[in-house]
């Protein structure tokens, strides 16, 4: 992919194995990535070699048949995989958010029958998020009127990955419940629509999800809890962010990778007569410098918040979920999000200015890395986040505060209306 050298990452010798066999399969994804952008292809191959070769059960504990990787292992190989191209990562961000709470529901019967199935190879989407009027889940579980498990009727959007997926992780209402739940992809009354139109990330997988009195049996009912509490925690939002963020640490690695493959078979440089290797030329050494200096930046801070949510670890699959860790861990990855995200945009301005026009061929694609690291940094909108820290150091306001006042203001309407909900971006 590139002829950078990448550190070890403080690799464990079995998961530097996997990382050998990985390594290969980034390549193969990186030989392929302008022309499934270009051609607008949907990455399905590329999905299928990384659940062959082990990629989706990296998190999965060894003794049911994974890889048993840290967070700070997978993080690390997540940049990787961006690196060839940042759709995939975010196709196996939900995948991943879903072993992340098997694994925090401990030694159970049902924890284990899930894991074994990503172990084998299953892929996990998301159907969680609705377009209404307000914050809210009309989607809703009911009875079946036989007394056979349940009936699932309603509709999502922005369903990251759930086009690749086998099975699909959604939320719903059952009177003043919230209820996650699990569904096969191919299951009768499912709709999977590829109607995501964002300018980048074009490959992601993140349309539209119908269901159509979709039969749910009682052993996919995952969890339940109260309108009423807070629906996320600061565990799974420092573990969403980051992903947005190795995601764009693997760009900025891009950025580098192209710009030096740009540069240096080039003989012309602009406002110089002549032939002239451009490899040479002052000014491009200065912008290819300042281009490897922001990648570094944005891998350096993707390992600190991987390292922080790692401290927080233990205490999760111990059955926590709040706690000065996981507030310190948010933090960070939300103060990260205010340098990673600007300075890999940056980067993918300034590539430009290696090139001259030449840069802005369509066949090259190098538009990518700035389509694609500006629609994942608006998941997330950074002038919101920045005012969240700003209200937190002036004032010790908790992230979150706004969303559990809600929940509770919002639990006596829900048995009348079944209209309320969660999202975590």
């Amino acid at each position: 992919m590139t002829d950078r050298v990448h550190p070890a990452r403080g690799f464990s010798p079995r998961i530097e194995m996997v990382a050998q066999t990985l390594r290969p399969v980034f390549a193969r994804i990186a030989q392929g990535a302008v022309e499934r952008e270009h051609n607008r292809i949907l990455a399905h191959d590329a999905v299928q070699w990384l659940l062959e070769a082990g990629f989706g059960a990296l998190r999965v504990p060894v003794q049911h048949g994974g890889s048993g990787a840290s967070l700070t292992e997978t993080f690390a190989l997540l940049a990787e995989l961006a690196e060839a191209d940042s759709n995939l990562p975010q196709i196996f961000r939900a995948h991943f958010a879903f072993v992340e709470g098997q694994l925090h529901e401990g030694a159970s019967p049902q924890a284990a029958r899930w894991l074994e199935r990503v172990a084998q190879g299953a892929l996990f989407g998301a159907a969680m998020a609705e377009l209404t009027d307000s914050t809210g889940t009309t989607t809703a579980l009911t009875p079946r009127l036989d007394g056979d498990g349940w009936r699932l009727e309603g509709t999502k959007y922005y369903s990251t990955g759930t086009l690749y997926a086998s099975w699909i992780v959604v939320v719903a209402t059952d009177g003043t419940d919230r209820i996650q739940l699990t569904v096969p992809a191919t299951a009768p009354g499912v709709t999977r629509v590829d109607d995501w139109d964002g300018f980048g990330q074009r490959l992601t997988g993140s349309g539209t999800t119908v269901f159509e009195n979709v039969s749910v049996p009682d052993e996919n009912i995952l969890g339940r809890t109260p309108l009423s509490q807070f629906p996320t925690n600061e565990y799974f939002t420092t573990y969403y962010q980051l992903f947005h963020l190795a995601t764009l640490a693997g760009i900025g690695r891009a950025i580098v990778r192209d710009a030096v493959t740009f540069v240096r078979p080039r003989t012309r440089t602009f406002g110089i007569p002549g032939q002239v290797a451009q490899r040479h030329d002052p000014l491009v050494q200065g912008v290819v410098g300042r281009l490897s200096a922001l990648s570094f930046s944005a891998d350096a801070l993707v390992e600190k918040v991987a390292a922080g949510l790692e401290d927080t670890f233990p205490l999760w699959v111990a059955g926590h979920e709040s706690g000065p860790a996981f507030d310190r861990a948010q933090v960070q990855a939300y103060q990260a999000q205010q340098i990673v995200a600007p300075q890999v945009l940056e980067a993918a301005n300034l590539l430009f200015e290696v090139g001259g026009a030449s840069a802005t061929s369509a066949a090259r694609r190098l538009d990518r890395h700035w389509r694609n690291a500006r629609t994942l940094a608006s998941h997330n909108p950074l002038v919101q986040r920045q005012r969240e820290l700003g209200d937190l150091v002036l004032n010790g306001t908790a992230f979150g505060s706004r969303w559990r006042t809600h929940a509770t203001d919002a639990a006596p309407q829900a048995a009348g209306t079944r209209t309320r909900s969660e999202q975590v971006a």
